[in-house]
């Protein structure tokens, strides 16, 4: 399996990071330019409210709406996190890791909120869900600090293993190496991609979450809420951690700031791997280049084509998603219909993997599959979709189909689901109904190309157009491209953008640079 990972920074959107399993797009990514609330960030956070109904409290980050933290993500050794705060603002703690900390007994599972905390109480929090919809971020005090190999976990003593990884022999011999190597009063979560790695390389990525501890702990002394005391890597190093494999052969970035921090960071965790980083330096859109634009036009929206003729109906709830299997134009007789039935679903169950990735659809999906009656395709339906959702790094839990042929997947949400529009406004008509004499685009075009070249003296020119437009401006033997030319002295370079709309333009200067108008 090839992986490549094609990264677009744009300054109005942010960025966006496409994940390209053997040419399809799997997963996409978007961190907006002001997004300030990123799952694993630390603030120091103010409780404005103890609900005792609810056994939570709503915390002061900084966000519009106060942020909820239930007494369940306090976390076992929350008494020992608040009494580190207390002594590091109070400034008599001078070490920087645990060493020296006596901590607390663990709080009851079955305790209250109010035994614990208080109004306008300081606390350090964890984002553990971004902002959705019309609530305000998820808490949670039990920290954790997530490397390349292992995840720090303060004021434990646990190793832990990842389930994925199967072997005792190598399990123990993982558990051995970090037993003997991290700090008194830290715990630690061996990761999946540990597997198979040494003393150094473990050691390397453990004595770097200490440092980023150490700074949490320096930050906390002069911190005053709602603060960001650490905050998460970007987006783009974080997708790196966690899936950066030998199997990527390519990395993409069109920005170059972007493009030197992605080949630092992967210099820093994976050496060998840096070479497959490339700085994309084409004037046509890096997307629409890799096809990526393409897939995110045909992969989202309410009806999505399967290739056999299938399709999937995807609805979307405050409360839940539901998928809809329809076998569309496939044709089939009554003796193979079930049959039938089974390869439409098994087709759709590989499809639906996709799509939970690539949306990041969250919480409760309901599948309604086409009706097979006999038990065995049921069960080997099921056995497939499992299969098909082994990649998917949310965690997830997926019921057998029950009686009224319905599959039921939970799936982890951590940030908002993926919406991009994929019905475009009619651009003529601005939605009215109406539209003006097509010629009148022509016009504009060359009356603010008129004005860029006479009045701005600019000496190279290049229009982005729609491919249609683009297509009528080149065409005929005396085009429009050669009347500017003769008119103007000057060549203009015209480029399609499949993105744009029908009667969309846009002027670029000699350094690539937007003329505005």
């Amino acid at each position: 399996m090839v992986k490549e990972l094609i990264i677009d920074s744009t300054p109005d959107k942010g960025v966006t990071i496409a994940l390209l399993q053997d040419k399809q797009l799997v997963e996409l990514n978007r961190e907006p330019a002001n997004n300030n609330f990123a799952v694993g960030d630390i603030y120091l956070g103010r409780i404005k409210r103890i609900m005792p109904g609810l056994n939570a409290a709503f915390v002061d980050v900084g966000y519009e709406k106060d942020a909820f933290l239930h007494y369940l993500d306090l976390g076992p050794q929350v008494q020992s996190l608040l009494k580190l705060t207390r002594i590091v603002k109070n400034g008599s703690y001078q070490e920087k890791l645990l060493n020296s900390l006596k901590l607390e007994k663990d709080i009851d599972k079955a305790g209250k909120i109010s035994d614990v905390l208080s109004k306008n109480m300081l606390v350090p929090v964890q984002i553990a869900k971004e902002p959705i919809s019309t609530k305000g971020p998820r808490l949670s005090s039990d920290l954790s600090i997530a490397g390349r190999f292992v995840v720090l976990v303060p004021f434990s003593s646990t190793v832990s293993i990842s389930k994925r990884i199967k072997g005792s022999n190598e399990r123990n011999r993982l558990k051995k190496i970090v037993e003997g190597i991290k700090p008194a009063n830290f715990g630690v979560i061996i990761r999946t991609v540990s597997e198979g790695k040494g003393v150094e390389e473990l050691q390397r990525d453990l004595l770097d979450l200490i440092s980023k501890w150490e700074l949490f702990t320096k930050r906390l002394r002069n911190a005053e809420p709602p603060q960001k005391v650490l905050g998460e890597m970007d987006r783009a190093s974080t997708i790196l951690r966690d899936i950066l494999t030998d199997e990527f052969s390519h990395i993409y970035v069109n920005d170059p700031s972007i493009f030197e921090e992605t080949k630092s960071y992967i210099h820093d965790i994976s050496p060998d791997l840096e070479k497959i980083v490339k700085l994309y330096k084409h004037k046509e859109p890096i997307f629409d280049h890799f096809g990526v634009e393409k897939q995110i036009k045909a992969a989202f929206g309410k009806t999505v084509t399967l290739p056999g003729g299938a399709y999937l109906v995807i609805e979307h709830t405050e409360a839940l998603h539901v998928i809809d299997v329809n076998s569309g134009n496939r044709s089939a007789n009554k003796e193979n219909q079930e049959d039938n039935a089974l390869l439409v679903n098994m087709e759709a169950a590989k499809e639906i993997a996709r799509q939970l990735r690539l949306r990041d659809m969250g919480g409760i999906v309901v599948i309604d599959f086409i009706d097979m009656h006999k038990p065995n395709h049921r069960k080997e339906l099921y056995t497939f979709l499992k299969e098909c959702m082994v990649s998917d790094r949310a965690r997830h839990t997926i019921l057998p189909p029950s009686k009224f042929g319905l599959v039921q997947i939970t799936r982890q949400r951590v940030r908002p689901e993926m919406n991009i529009v994929t019905n475009e406004k009619c651009p003529a008509c601005d939605g009215t109904g109406e539209i003006r004499s097509s010629i009148v685009l022509m016009d504009d075009i060359e009356n603010n190309l008129s004005f860029i070249l006479q009045e701005q003296n600019e000496k190279k020119v290049t229009l982005c157009v729609h491919p249609y437009i683009d297509a009528y401006i080149k065409s005929g033997l005396i085009s429009k491209r050669m009347k500017w030319f003769m008119k103007y002295g000057k060549w203009i370079k015209v480029n399609p953008i499949t993105s744009y709309y029908l009667t969309e333009f846009h002027f670029f200067n000699a350094k690539d640079e937007e003329i505005k108008l």
